[in-house]
């Protein structure tokens, strides 16, 4: 992986907002960051954070209307995919640039094969025959794992268990070999073994194929086992990036201190005579909540009166490590502690 060539993908100033019946309410708040070929880049936060209405917005499946793109750009190899039109946006959605979504049980089509879900992408981007389809739809499903492809290929994904089938959606977006992928929750109700299994298949298949990938997660210690580099999330907004190993050891955000201080770190006697794990007060707040000031004062040990008044820009913390944090602008947070969360 090299950050000296342009990135793969590059997001810019992503605004996303939704009109009701209430009004127009802020979804993305200037949403930015770059992966690049091979590089892995975890977005993490607690659920209503922004995470999965990022993915959206990139791939353009959110709802439109009443879902409105504001401001910002997502430019794909350089491309700015909001400027192009839809039919042009399919086709490059799943084929330059796919995504895994969070529940295989409702993404994939119940009433469709295995192999005939695999075949249309291949027969659309790729202009494949029925037979070369489904020749390679058999080899995709060997590459994903999954025993006896041969006969598997024509079976529904009610026949299939939660890890094959999250292998199925796997398969499905690396089918046309994209340059960027997105994984949006990918384990999300799958057994420990499943989803270690998970994270070595996209491992493999970062490796061998060179692909971007963007891991959606809330899930640190899948960040700490997957990430070259993090993003946490609140409120529609980036409060802190960087490199995973200077974000997990050295959190500067009260967030991202209050996520890593809820990990159960322990094993053994050592797990049972601990005191019980802290928890950040409160609750993600809603679109209608977020006001003008930081969306988490209302749950900061560190909030002050001008975290009313304006959200923090993006202040650096070490060389490419940012925070956004009023207290961290005044020195008022204490200094990180190495593996420690305050």
């Amino acid at each position: 992986m090299s950050t000296s060539s342009p990135p793969l993908l590059d997001v810019a100033g992503l605004r996303l907002e939704f009109r009701t019946s209430r009004g127009a309410a802020s979804v993305l708040n200037g949403v930015s960051f770059q992966v690049h070929a091979g590089e892995t880049l975890c977005i993490v936060g607690e659920s209503g954070c922004g995470k999965s209405m990022t993915s959206l917005a990139i791939m353009r499946l959110f709802p439109a209307p009443p879902g409105r793109i504001t401001a910002g750009s997502v430019r794909l190899d350089g491309e700015d995919l909001l400027q192009l039109s839809e039919p042009a946006m399919r086709r490059i959605r799943g084929n330059r640039i796919a995504m895994i979504f969070q529940e295989p049980m409702t993404s994939l089509n119940p009433v469709m094969t295995v192999g005939r879900q695999l075949g249309e992408s291949l027969r659309l981007h790729l202009a494949m025959s029925r037979a070369e389809a489904r020749a390679r739809s058999i080899e995709l499903l060997r590459a994903v794992g999954i025993p006896a492809p041969e006969a598997r290929i024509d079976e529904y994904p009610h026949q299939m268990s939660g890890g094959m089938k999250q292998r199925v959606m796997i398969a499905v977006a690396l089918a046309c070999r994209p340059a960027v992928l997105i994984a949006d929750e990918p384990t999300t109700a799958l057994d420990v073994t499943v989803q270690a299994q998970i994270f070595d298949l996209l491992r493999e298949l970062q490796a061998r194929e060179g692909t971007a990938l963007v891991l959606i997660t809330h899930d640190m210690g899948a960040v700490s086992e997957m990430a070259d580099r993090v993003i946490v999330m609140y409120g529609g907004r980036v409060v802190e990036e960087g490199r995973t190993r200077d974000v997990l050891e050295r959190p500067a955000h009260p967030y991202t201190r209050g996520l890593i201080a809820c990990l159960p770190e322990l094993e053994g006697e050592a797990r049972r005579t601990r005191p019980p794990l802290p928890e950040i007060p409160g609750m993600v707040p809603s679109i209608w909540e977020l006001g003008t000031g930081c969306a988490f004062r209302a749950r900061c040990p560190h909030a002050a009166e001008p975290c009313a008044r304006a959200a923090p820009d993006l202040l650096p913390v070490a060389d490419h490590h940012r925070a956004a944090c009023w207290a961290l602008e005044a020195g008022t947070v204490p200094a990180p502690v190495q593996g420690v969360a305050a």
